[in-house]
């Protein structure tokens, strides 16, 4: 597993940040009996900088928490290996890892909502990347019933990293 975090902002992640971002990751596949080696992409931002990314990719000129930019469209839902043709075209040569895609925070959006919400940063941070990967991994929240499937599987993986509510 290789994750690659990038912070383009002036609000330093310390490494205890890190690793658990790596915990989360760990837990977030193996609790979803993910069958291969991932690599992801982690970029903190401003929210200037994903208000910009909001309206260029999304069409909505407003600052968001997160966004996910999966490289595989799984449109029959989660890990359906089965309806791609060319799975290779999604895995790195170097690594022989599958390219899940990229995670887009903002750190000034993390802190608003941690004190917001009445709970830490890191915990902030933690939610945001359970919440991408789920959708990196095919996982949506359009319908009330995908909505209550993810929102129960952000709740397991983040009470086995110790981030609970």
């Amino acid at each position: 597993m290789t994750i690659w975090i990038e912070n383009s902002t002036t609000t330093k992640i310390s490494k205890e940040i890190e690793k658990m971002i790596e915990h989360i990751t760990e837990t977030t596949l193996e609790e979803e009996e993910y069958p291969v080696s991932v690599e992801v992409s982690i970029t903190f931002v401003s929210d200037e900088e994903i208000r910009d990314l909001n309206k260029e990719h999304r069409g909505i000129d407003q600052v968001t928490d997160v966004l996910s930019f999966p490289m595989i469209d799984f449109t029959e839902g989660y890990c359906s290996f089965d309806e791609i043709e060319n799975l290779d075209d999604y895995v790195n040569p170097d690594t022989e890892e599958l390219i899940l895609g990229d995670i887009i925070i903002s750190l000034d959006k993390a802190q608003e909502q941690s004190i917001a919400y009445g709970h830490s940063f890191e915990r902030e941070i933690g939610f945001l990347v359970t919440h991408s990967l789920l959708h990196l991994i095919g996982y949506d929240h359009l319908e009330h019933k995908e909505e209550k499937v993810m929102e129960e599987k952000q709740e397991i993986i983040l009470q086995k990293v110790g981030l609970p509510r």
